[in-house]
């Protein structure tokens, strides 16, 4: 029987978007069903195997895209976001064969299912880009959304502390104002599939914020102090208001961990 951690490994090392949908698909689908051996034999590689196109740019060096009025400002952004869920894939598969030895079955079957899930928003995204006349690499993308994943490399407790709690709760504070953006330009077709998309990033926030609080559990440490401090060693970046509180306290990620980061 092949192991969650070689089917992992398998969608990592795939290069074409829509092979790596389809890998992605199988994987999960395998481990729902039961075909898939609950070991982690096999190491996950440094990079994941990305396509040709599109250009990875540093973010100083990125277009400007404009706020989505004209069609081709709504396509750029749009490629943008296909590009956050594509990466979202590798993440999401990274988190279960990297870490899921050293949790509870769960912690694998949640990622899995976050990793079904990111396939599916970029299945998404990319048909609606072909529906425009455009598609997936068309255009430059962001080359930085990996690095976080390689400065946690070591630590599960780091990873899920930036990746769903800092990068994927920005998410959910952007979309609704990108949502409203598309339904003012007529493009309720993107704007349904956004929506489709903010429901189930909560559930991959909520999966991350849970599995944190479970590590610092196991060590006795108060969370919402431990994750200040990760933040601090791991990333880079700030935490910057508006938030969507309703939907991050969906998630479990309350005021508590990041009020005092946004007063700062």
């Amino acid at each position: 029987m092949q192991t969650v951690a070689e089917a992992v490994r398998g969608v990592l090392l795939t290069a074409d978007p829509a092979a790596k949908v389809m890998a992605a698909r199988r994987a999960a689908r395998d481990w729902r069903l039961g075909r898939l051996a609950h070991r982690f034999d096999v190491a996950m590689p440094d990079r994941p195997a990305w396509p040709a196109q599109p250009e990875l740019l540093p973010p100083g060096r990125m277009p400007k895209r404009g706020r989505g009025g004209s069609e081709r400002g709504r396509i750029a952004l749009i490629h943008a976001l296909a590009h956050i869920e594509f990466v979202a894939i590798d993440l999401a598969f990274d988190m279960a064969g990297r870490f899921g030895g050293r949790f509870p079955r769960a912690f694998t079957d949640d990622w899995m299912k976050v990793g079904a899930d990111e396939a599916m928003h970029f299945a998404l995204l990319d048909r609606r880009l072909r529906q425009l006349g455009s598609r997936y690499g068309a255009l430059p993308a962001h080359a930085g959304l990996w690095e976080a994943a390689e400065g946690t490399a070591h630590d599960p407790a780091a990873r899920l502390a930036v990746v769903p709690m800092v990068l994927e709760a920005r998410g959910l504070d952007v979309t609704p104002v990108t949502i409203e953006r598309f339904e003012a330009a007529g493009d309720e077709a993107t704007a349904r599939i956004l929506k489709r998309i903010l429901n189930d990033e909560i559930t991959h926030v909520a999966a991350g914020t849970r599995w944190f609080e479970s590590c610092c559990a196991a060590r006795r440490i108060t969370p919402e102090t431990e994750w200040r401090a990760l933040l601090n060693c791991y990333f880079g970046g700030a935490i910057k208001p508006p938030f969507n509180d309703s939907a991050r306290a969906t998630a479990g990620l309350t005021r508590e961990y990041y009020a005092a980061l946004a007063e700062a």
